[in-house]
């Protein structure tokens, strides 16, 4: 069972910047898509960017281009989600995700996705 543990929530001033992470056991990391996700009370959840097995891949939501980068390091079973100029409205949790595909791709598929627990980030300006 593929197991995600996701960190480095917390409350932030808009404009500030905060680093995720999550790590990744029980499956080889290096073989896996990965991504973030977020979900605002009342909203549905939301793609934010995706990551291929190498990292040579990306995808962004359209509300995160410019400000925020995904990332992975294989050899420590990471992903990182780095965000810069952070509003209000990025306010919301964010999920790591793992996809249970066989798929080299930075667009995850949510239904056949691993979830992680969620880590809050609250932007208040």
């Amino acid at each position: 069972q593929v197991q995600l543990v996701e960190s480095g929530g917390g409350s932030v001033q808009a404009g500030g910047s905060l680093r995720l992470s999550c790590a990744v056991s029980g499956r080889t990391f290096s073989w896996l898509s990965m991504g973030w996700f977020r979900q605002a009370p009342g909203k549905e959840r939301e793609f934010v960017a995706g990551i291929n097995w190498s990292g040579g891949s990306t995808s962004y939501a359209d509300s995160a281009k410019g400000r925020f980068t995904i990332s992975r390091d294989n050899a420590k079973n990471t992903v990182f989600l780095q965000m810069s100029s952070l509003k209000p409205e990025d306010t919301a949790a964010y999920y790591c995700a793992a996809d249970r595909r066989a798929l080299d791709t930075s667009r995850l598929e949510p239904s056949r996705a691993y979830w992680g627990q969620g880590t809050q980030v609250t932007v208040f300006s």
